[in-house]
């Protein structure tokens, strides 16, 4: 079982940009898909981007589409949402996940992951 962190989450006016982290250990990065997710109080958890193992593409639900950039370095065994024109809708808590080794994805679906990390806050305001 792999284990992930998140770090990079903070305090940000509506505009600015955050770059979260999300690291994993007890296995290597490189055989494994990885998504972000995020959750506000009372309501479901959502998926926000996600990038693939074979051919390195990446997805994004349509909110982030154009301000959000997820990256992944297989040799720090880290990726990356980078987050510009942060909005206060942006605000909650921001969780990392790996699906199956090896396995396909699209855009992120809860159902496909398995190994989560703790999450890291966010908050967006003035």
């Amino acid at each position: 079982q792999v284990q992930l962190v998140e770090s990079g989450g903070g305090l940000v006016q509506p505009g600015g940009s955050l770059r979260l982290s999300c690291t994993l250990s007890g296995s290597t990065l490189d055989i494994y898909p990885i998504a972000w997710f995020r959750q506000a109080p009372g309501k479901e958890r959502e998926g926000v981007a996600s990038i693939s193992v074979r051919d390195g593409n990446t997805y994004y639900t349509e909110s982030v589409k154009g301000r959000f950039s997820i990256s992944r370095d297989n040799v720090k065994n880290t990726v990356y949402l980078q987050m510009n024109s942060l909005e206060p809708d942006d605000t909650p808590v921001y969780y990392c996940a790996a699906a199956a080794p090896r396995s396909r994805i699209g855009l992120p679906r809860l159902q496909a992951y398995s190994s989560w990390g703790q999450g890291t806050p966010v908050t967006v305001s003035p």
